[in-house]
């Protein structure tokens, strides 16, 4: 399985399955009003909207589409498992800013989570949904999210194996998100070199817990 990132909250997932080489999914396509350029012309299998707003959304980065997911649910696609956790954008049950989409993504033994732009804190329930997560791809830049103490401690809560920070500023984006730095401090972590991509096997993950990964832009 492979993970990269290109800018703000989109990811891409390639896995293998017993049905197809090579699945491609992607979590939360942007547009180019955030200020910079998302990738074209990519092919999907599926695409993962956790919600409505166009820093999430775009979906004319892509050639082909292959599935639109943008609810909660549980879905298996060409050998991979999808599941959509319902949370909300704030902390008034959707009232403010709408539903957001907890996607997760079953594979090679792995499971990939993305938590899209949580506002809230997670509930029993939702944790219980969730259940075990290997990765973890986090917004950290608050603003549009929970606070980043709050969002520590839904991390811990999660308790996953690897978490990826995402939704924060990088060179050339105009959103009003803070930038990695704070995560760091608040992780008690050093600034480490970015990854061009992760490659993820589910035996190179035994002993890990909490373990961060910067991923470069791509």
């Amino acid at each position: 399985m492979e993970i990269r990132w290109f800018g703000h909250s989109f990811f891409e997932l390639k896995t293998d399955t017993n049905i197809k080489k090579e699945v491609k999914i992607y979590f939360d396509p942007f547009h180019n009003s955030i200020g910079i350029d998302p990738p074209k012309n990519l092919t999907a299998d599926v695409v993962l909207l956790s919600h409505n707003h166009d820093d999430h959304n775009n979906l004319d980065v892509f050639e082909e589409k292959g599935i639109v997911l943008t609810t909660a649910g549980e879905y298996s696609i060409k050998g991979v498992d999808v599941k959509g956790t319902l949370s909300f954008h704030d902390k008034v049950e959707g009232k403010e800013r709408g539903a957001n989409i907890i996607f997760s993504v079953s594979s090679e033994n792995l499971k990939i989570a993305h938590l899209g732009d949580l506002g809230h804190p997670l509930d029993e329930r939702q944790i219980k949904e969730l259940g075990k997560v290997d990765v973890l791809l986090v917004p950290i830049g608050s603003s549009y999210s929970m606070s980043l103490k709050e969002m520590l401690k839904t991390i811990k809560e999660i308790s996953p194996k690897i978490i990826i920070p995402m939704h924060y500023k990088t060179e050339g984006e105009n959103v009003e998100v803070q930038g990695i730095e704070p995560f760091y401090t608040e992780m008690g972590i050093s600034e480490g070199e970015p990854l061009r991509k992760l490659v993820l096997k589910s035996s190179n993950l035994e002993g890990k817990e909490m373990e961060v990964v910067v991923l470069e832009r791509n």
